[in-house]
């Protein structure tokens, strides 16, 4: 796709970016060689920008690894090792890599990232599609994933925690913010929310489930260890924990929300070694089998 002078200047951009883009390309330029060039020129800005007006290609580059202090690409890579960038990474399309993943800044995704290795993102991680990490995914920033998420390993997020779809963590997950999931929420290990945690499906984990403030889930919660919250604990099925389950102080434990009360026994059932202090809903089960 070639992009003219008229074409650019109708999206309204700002005239240092047009003074340069003139002067390089003069009456146009083949799309990717634009975004190439500015990347290259130290233009990164000017680069993701004129991707969001112009959006993604169909174009596919396959490379054996990159190591770049930035990389803005339309279309689709696919690259046989490793990614090292010290900056941005902003993809139209889809990243796949036979390696890790390190980025200096932010990773931006326009469809599916994935990764055979680990993921380790110094910024804001935005992926418009399905997130795919053979090992683990550590994020100094918000991540949001609008597709569904499967990481082998563990899941740190330094911000803002937000999946569109489900979610299988193999090991622990730590969030320091919300961590919201708009389908069910599968933990290897321990989940940890440092402020709320809610689920619009069911939360299991093989550990423990912590949340510093309310936990919610429009299902259930299953944890092989302890449930516990700082706030309130609310659910719309059941809940089941293999050790405790712990409501915030002055807080109560509400199972069964979405089911019919006669239903409760069947599909309300509360089970824990010891009855929860403030349970106020839901058919309390004693200390039945996972």
């Amino acid at each position: 796709m070639v992009l003219t002078r008229s074409f650019v200047r109708a999206k309204q951009p700002c005239s240092d970016g047009f003074r340069w883009f003139v002067r390089q390309f003069d009456e146009g330029g083949h799309y990717q060689e634009l975004l190439d060039r500015m990347v290259a020129a130290g233009r990164v800005g000017d680069a993701c920008w004129l991707l969001q007006q112009f959006g993604p290609t169909g174009e596919v580059r396959v490379v054996d690894a990159i190591e770049a202090d930035a990389i803005v690409f339309a279309g689709t890579l696919q690259v046989r090792g490793g990614v090292d960038v010290e900056g941005v990474i902003h993809v139209g399309r889809s990243l796949h890599a036979g390696g890790g993943l390190r980025v200096g800044g932010d990773l931006t995704i326009g469809e599916d990232l994935r990764v055979e290795g680990g993921v380790r993102g110094a910024g804001r991680i935005d992926i418009g599609g399905d997130l795919r990490a053979g090992w683990g995914v550590d994020c100094a920033g918000e991540l949001r994933c609008r597709g569904e998420a499967r990481i082998g390993w563990a899941l740190h997020c330094a911000g803002r925690l937000r999946l569109d779809g489900g979610a299988c963590v193999g090991l622990d997950l730590h969030g320091k913010e919300d961590i919201r999931c708009a389908k069910s929420l599968q933990v290897g290990g321990d989940l940890v929310a440092e402020a709320g945690l809610r689920a619009e499906q069911g939360i299991t984990a093989g550990g423990s489930i912590h949340a510093a403030l309310h936990l919610e889930a429009g299902w259930g919660i299953k944890a092989g260890a302890v449930v516990e919250a700082g706030g309130a604990i609310r659910v719309g099925e059941g809940l089941h924990a293999g050790e405790a389950i712990r409501a915030g102080a002055g807080y109560g434990v509400f199972a069964g929300l979405g089911v019919h009360m006669e239903a409760w026994e069947a599909s309300a059932r509360v089970s824990a070694p010891h009855k929860p202090e403030g349970l106020m809903s839901g058919w309390w089960a004693g200390p039945v089998a996972c």
